[in-house]
């Protein structure tokens, strides 16, 4: 999860690809030209790398200087050699001093340069809280600032992209992608290919998360040409170690072999623990998977090595899950458990820190709602002493009293009757939700039903009249429950099938597949949940199709906390029917997709994980749409 890492800009962070020859007239130009522009100064200080002993002599000659935002500078310099090896005690003491000094100077661009830096560090840490903490802090100052300059306009865009990445490793992915998001649109305003090669990364990565992985290799190319016109070594490394992920999930190993043993050398040389143990994992897992298992041990123990010795958990997780694995295959299987309880203990501690940051996220979001509320009345009452004052000034005392009580008397009628139309309107809106079925369509099958009594065919009038009140009846009795079973539900979707073939002459093939062993009298969803996505499929995957028309409905169960529904047709596919809808001159809208999502997410609350909603266009040999999937990954736990 957590395996690329925050670039800021702001901080002076030389390119690892750069010439390594020093220029002390640099420092001495900045100093005499008195910089303010914390962007523009360091200009003077990204061409170089500078040694520890030169920003100390740099730093000498500045004291006797009023000039503190250059010193500022200077420093977080110094903390880029410290971050290098990893050593994160001193690289946090460091940040939380030059923090002090941003702030006792009065500058807004390094202060919150310096919180995403503090943030970027403790993530590196696994340490999720404090991370989260130091982000919101930037935000905040951010969201304060009314006409940001690019230097603000930068750091927004880093700030949006690191809580972004923090939701990633959170498995929140919709959220995650929000964020990524946001922060490409300022970051493509103000030209940052930097930030877009970061945020195309992070994107690419919560495809991979999600199961998308041929999306997520589109992320991961346009992340590494980004990176390669900016020149940046580092993200080039970064690019092609999950490309080489990616591709060892499909099963292209020597493909991804050839990505990560690219990057080895580049990875050796700039000598960075954390990004050493995560290329050493993915190139001994290439090794793994080619059957190459000294090469495969050789690497991974590397990897551990270098994760013990910097606390490095989410790389100790990979290189253990691994191992143990590798040992699995050679048949040592005390080894084998070994390596794979070590995972599991490593994992429970992130997990811990996971927990805390919900709690935390819950307090501080109820604390500003009870923030909100208390100004809000306070607000009210003041305004209400204000009015009795001015009109009720020489008026006696029991008047006011009177007025008062007969007014207090008004306002709880009102509300009271306000807070009657609003229970009614929620009432009325579950109701909507409850109840999915189309008018359209129980005007079209009585109809259908009408036209069998008309050509006098009795037997299939009274056979799809009996189905057709089963369906109403079952649509009735959803109306009263929130939950029902996945039997009664695959029952009801049965009987819409049913009915909705009439219209197709019965053309419509409809198959369900159900898993061995899989209880559906237990598994509980929102009544009438899949039927907008079985009207989606018939009306625009196969109303214009010809030939053959099927539908097949699978579930599954992927885990202990999930089942899987998949709606799959043959028909035009996603794409054509777009293109015949949009020459419609009257279109027929889909009903219930906005509200199925809408309750499928009030639904989710109540679990641990939220629901996941995909379509996936399918293709056959030469590229011809085939039809479409919609995969529905539906809580358990």
């Amino acid at each position: 999860m957590n395996t690329f890492r925050i670039t800021l800009l702001f901080l002076i962070t030389t390119s690892l690809c750069l010439s390594q020859s020093n220029d002390d007239s640099l420092m001495i130009s900045a100093l005499e030209k008195r910089e303010v522009d914390y962007v523009k100064l360091k200009e003077y200080f990204n061409r170089v790398r500078f040694t520890d002993k030169e920003i100390n002599l740099f730093l000498e000659k500045n004291k006797k200087s009023s000039y503190r935002l250059d010193e500022l500078y200077v420093k977080n310099t110094q903390i880029y050699l410290y971050n290098t090896t990893t050593e994160y005690t001193k690289i946090i003491n460091k940040y939380k001093k030059s923090l002090f000094k941003a702030r006792k100077i009065n500058n807004i661009e390094s202060e919150i340069a310096i919180l995403n830096e503090l943030g970027l560090v403790y993530r590196q840490q696994d340490k999720i809280r404090l991370a989260l903490n130091y982000h919101q802090e930037a935000l905040e100052i951010i969201a304060k600032i009314n006409n940001p300059n690019v230097a603000i306009k930068i750091s927004s865009g880093i700030t949006n992209n690191s809580i972004g990445t923090i939701y990633l490793m959170l498995n929140q992915y919709e959220r995650a992608l929000r964020f990524f998001n946001t922060s490409i649109i300022i970051q493509q305003k103000i030209n940052d290919v930097k930030g877009l090669a970061i945020n195309y990364h992070g994107i690419g990565l919560t495809n991979e998360n999600i199961g998308n992985l041929d999306l997520a290799l589109q992320n991961y190319y346009q992340s590494l040409e980004y990176y390669i016109n900016d020149k940046d070594c580092l993200g080039k490394i970064i690019c092609h170690n999950s490309i080489s992920g990616a591709l060892i999930k499909q099963g292209k190993y020597d493909n991804a072999f050839e990505y990560i043993i690219e990057v080895i050398a580049l990875t050796e040389k700039i000598n960075d623990p954390y990004y050493l143990s995560v290329v050493y994992n993915t190139l001994g897992w290439v090794f793994l998977k080619k059957n190459s298992y000294i090469d495969a041990k050789d690497y991974l123990n590397r990897s551990l090595k270098i994760g013990l010795e910097n606390n490095i958990l989410s790389s100790l997780i990979v290189s253990y899950n691994l191992l143990s694995e590798l040992y699995e295959k050679e048949g040592v299987y005390k080894e084998a458990l070994y390596y794979y309880q070590s995972s599991i203990e490593i994992e429970k501690k992130m997990l811990i820190n996971e927990n805390i940051h919900y709690v935390n996220s819950l307090i501080n979001k109820y604390d500003t709602e009870i923030s909100t509320h208390e100004i809000e009345s306070l607000a009210k009452e003041a305004e209400i002493a204000k009015l009795k004052l001015l009109r009720n000034r020489n008026v006696l005392m029991i008047t006011l009293v009177l007025i008062a009580l007969f007014g207090v008397l008004l306002y709880l009628t009102y509300r009271h009757r306000l807070l009657k139309n609003d229970k009614e309107i929620l009432l009325l809106e579950q109701d909507a939700l409850r109840i999915q079925m189309n008018p359209h369509f129980v005007f079209n099958a009585l109809n259908s039903i009408k036209l069998y009594i008309i050509n006098n065919e009795q037997k299939n009038a009274v056979h799809y009249l009996n189905k057709f009140s089963k369906l109403i009846r079952n649509i009735l009795e959803s109306s009263s429950v929130k939950e029902v079973t996945l039997s009664e539900e695959l029952k009801t979707m049965s009987l819409y099938m049913s009915i909705e073939n009439i219209r197709f002459s019965n053309e419509i093939v409809y198959q369900e597949s159900l898993i061995a062993n899989l209880n559906i009298e237990t598994i509980k969803i929102p009544p009438l949940i899949l039927q907008p996505f079985l009207e989606n499929a018939i009306w625009h995957g196969l109303s214009s199709k010809k030939g053959v028309k099927k539908v097949k409905l699978s579930v599954s169960k992927i885990s202990n906390e999930f089942i899987q529904i998949d709606i799959e047709d043959n028909g035009i596919g996603r794409k054509e029917a777009l293109r015949i809808k949009s020459n419609k001159t009257l279109n027929r809208k889909s009903i219930g997709i906005d509200l199925t999502k809408e309750r499928l997410k009030n639904f989710s609350i109540q679990f641990k994980n939220n629901y996941l909603l995909s379509y996936i266009d399918l293709f056959d040999e030469v590229g011809n749409a085939k039809g479409t999937r919609v995969s529905l990954k539906i809580p358990l736990i």
